[in-house]
């Protein structure tokens, strides 16, 4: 994907960010404002790994398809992932995942979100926001983790 795609059923295009590809806003948002759920395969096996998967809390995890699957990571994100708990037309309750606005968006701005990862898969960071952590760590979990290296060795993230 070199050039952006419209997915104008959530506001969002997905296009060129400084670490690959991110999820831009075609118009403003405001928070609480609901984007849409996060879609995709969902894996109950507890040992499913990618780059792009998300947790879904007992129900295990979810590889997200096209657009939210490019959300990029920001220590101060302006967007939040949400778990509902909902019932099917035949009664049965199930997690979804659906992408909130946290803070104020402008047309045209990445959305972004704290990826929160545990300090055992922290990597340094590099989203430039003016309260970063230099890890892609849970805040809570930040002293867990030592200093990042020189910004020439850090991953794009």
């Amino acid at each position: 994907m070199k050039t952006s795609v419209v997915f104008s059923e959530q506001g969002v295009r997905v296009g060129p960010a400084a670490y690959g590809l991110g999820v831009f806003s075609l118009r403003a948002f405001s928070p609480p404002e609901v984007l849409g759920p996060i879609e995709g395969q969902v894996y109950d096996d507890g040992i499913f790994e990618s780059d792009y998967c998300m947790e879904l809390g007992a129900a295990g995890c979810i590889e997200p398809e096209a657009p939210f699957r490019f959300l990029n990571h920001s220590c101060q994100p302006n967007c939040c992932l949400t778990e509902y708990e909902v019932e099917d037309e035949d009664g049965a309750c199930h997690a979804e995942l659906w992408l909130s606005v946290v803070t104020a968006i402008a047309a045209g701005e990445q959305m972004t979100i704290d990826y929160g990862w545990p300090a055992e898969s922290a990597v340094p960071c590099r989203c430039g926001s003016p309260g970063c952590r230099k890890w892609i760590v849970a805040a809570d979990q930040l002293g867990q983790v030592g200093e990042p290296s020189t910004p020439a060795s850090l991953p794009g993230r």
